[in-house]
């Protein structure tokens, strides 16, 4: 992991077309902009791994037959 000090309005660029700003620090709350092309999905991590959990319950096989049933 890589680990960044940054200040209020800097900012980070990932793979040339991803841009990460520090708006606002308030306590121990940190916002961030993310700037990045339509075509790359942009998750908070719980939203990441419950989609994740969702896709993995989809293809097990009692989820198959599940789907199976409502047609």
């Amino acid at each position: 992991m890589l680990a960044l000090t940054r200040r209020k309005g800097e900012a980070l660029v990932l793979n040339n077309n991803i841009e990460v700003t520090i708006l606002e620090i308030r306590g121990d709350q940190v916002k961030i902009g993310i700037s990045a092309p339509k075509e790359v999905p942009v998750y908070r991590k719980e939203v990441y791994l419950q989609i994740e959990n969702e896709n993995k319950a989809a293809i097990h096989p009692e989820g198959v037959e599940a789907l199976k049933n409502l047609f």
